[in-house]
């Protein structure tokens, strides 16, 4: 039992300072050149360390809380940005997570991931044809004219930027998560 607790005291709080990194990480944000109207945030990336540690539920609560920080508490963005972060970040949470949970290899994990920004790419593709005539009061013919030449580049670049640095970083990091979490209980004197 006492095992089990230390566990999920671990896991909150590597979620917590997940979460609290993935809101440090949103403010460093870099323009795309070419659209400048869009950023490119690393903030993804700790979510997605959290989700492979974790899965995706955790992935969802740390990407909802950073995405409710950003908007709400730090003033990064609006509800709607909240809204289109949590669509963005949470399908990909969903997708690459259940594929990864199952079997933890680097091949499965490249297969998470392409799927995850596959994933991304089309909800926001969708997400955007509805909300941008509703919200900025675009006409869907824009919108669609915005599809190739902007959404879908951005959101494949942003994703797939972010699923590289994953990939790149995780089994480093997973290791000092993973070992806080084996590491004994220090006996209460």
């Amino acid at each position: 039992m006492k095992q089990n607790s230390r566990y999920y005291q671990v896991e909150l709080a590597t979620l917590a300072m997940l979460t609290a990194i993935a809101c440090v990480l949103v403010m460093i944000y870099v323009p795309y050149p070419l659209m400048p109207a869009f950023k490119y945030d690393l903030a993804d990336i700790p979510i997605l360390i959290a989700t492979f540690s974790f899965g995706p539920v955790a992935g969802l609560i740390v990407t909802f809380l950073a995405s409710f920080i950003e908007a709400f508490i730090m003033g990064q963005d609006t509800w709607i940005g909240f809204v289109m972060h949590v669509l963005a970040t949470g399908s990909f949470v969903i997708v690459a997570g259940n594929l990864y949970r199952h079997k933890k290899t680097k091949k499965e994990a490249v297969v998470a991931l392409v799927a995850g920004v596959i994933t991304m790419t089309v909800v926001m593709c969708a997400a955007n044809y509805i909300m941008d005539p509703l919200f900025y009061g675009m006409q869907k013919k824009a919108v669609v004219a915005l599809m190739l030449p902007a959404i879908i580049p951005f959101n494949l670049s942003k994703a797939g930027i972010n699923a590289l640095l994953t990939f790149l970083i995780y089994k480093r990091i997973s290791k000092l998560i993973h070992r806080a979490e084996n590491k004994p209980s220090v006996p209460k004197k």
